[in-house]
């Protein structure tokens, strides 16, 4: 769904459900001014064009024991050997995210350990073995800004 495809109703139910994914469709149908139906509808819609990937429940990792944050640039021994890395990475239940990268590191990826010692065990049990030929870690001290949005709709929409 291109841009300009948007209308006010459309980025009105997307700045609803961006600051509160749980909202009642009936809530946002009075807040919008329209029917509960038509709001079921346009989210049927944005899901099926491919604007709304999903709802997600946010879980704090410190609650679960998972004190430690780091993100971790990977060189590897042979950067066509990517899509195998990365399917590998993917079977670590502590790395939460994966990028492609330019620059110093072949990928970043953000990962979870319950502290500095579990994280060195993932690395070099876990990240190490699988192709990466060297890699650089940076611990996370504090998330001040957690995962957001991008702009729903300029100003001028």
């Amino acid at each position: 769904m291109s841009r300009q495809q948007l209308d006010r109703l459309d980025c009105r139910i997307l700045d609803m459900l961006a600051t509160n994914a749980r909202i009642p469709f009936l809530e946002i149908a009075r807040e919008c001014g329209v029917s509960g139906a038509s709001i079921h509808q346009r989210i049927q819609k944005l899901t099926s064009l491919g604007v709304i990937n999903g709802f997600e429940t946010l879980i704090s990792p410190s609650a679960l024991g998972y004190d430690t944050c780091a993100y971790v640039g990977l060189c590897l021994n042979n950067p066509s050997d990517m899509d195998n890395v990365v399917e590998k990475l993917q079977a670590i239940p502590e790395i939460v995210e994966c990028n492609f990268t330019t620059g110093r590191h072949d990928i970043l990826v953000k990962v979870y350990a319950r502290n500095n010692s579990h994280l060195l065990d993932i690395i070099h049990e876990s990240i190490g073995p699988i192709g990466a030929g060297r890699t650089e870690t940076l611990i996370c001290f504090r998330e001040s800004m957690h995962r957001r949005q991008v702009p729903i709709c300029l100003p001028d929409d």
